[in-house]
């Protein structure tokens, strides 16, 4: 089994930023896609960012495109995602996921199948 823990979650003012990482521990996740994604209150999970197994492809919602850059170091944490230029409709909790089919960055949830159990990213207006 893997166990994914976030960190680097908390408040920041509005046009802050922020950098999420994920640790891994278990089986290893390097031949994984990884992923992020956020599910603010009374709202479904919804995704926020990809990278393939090999770091070579990413995807992102629209909504975080040109804001958001996720990475990946195998070596050390498996994968940060960086946030720059935070707004309030960012807020929400930040799942790190492990999985995809072929280690494609997908965005379909679905393909994710191991998650962590979330880190508060609250921006303030």
């Amino acid at each position: 089994q893997v166990q994914l823990v976030e960190d680097g979650g908390g408040l920041v003012q509005a046009g802050g930023s922020l950098r999420l990482s994920c640790a891994a521990s278990g089986r290893s996740v390097s031949n994984k896609a990884m992923a992020w994604c956020r599910q603010a209150p009374g709202k479904e999970r919804e995704f926020v960012a990809a990278i393939s197994w090999t770091g070579s492809t990413t995807n992102y919602v629209d909504s975080v495109n040109t804001r958001f850059t996720i990475s990946r170091d195998n070596a050390k944490n498996p994968v940060y995602l960086q946030m720059n230029g935070l707004n309030a409709e960012d807020t929400a909790v930040y799942y790190c996921a492990a999985g995809g089919i072929g280690g494609r960055a997908s965005a379909s949830r679905e393909q994710y199948y191991y998650w962590g159990q979330g880190t508060q990213v609250t921006v303030s207006s």
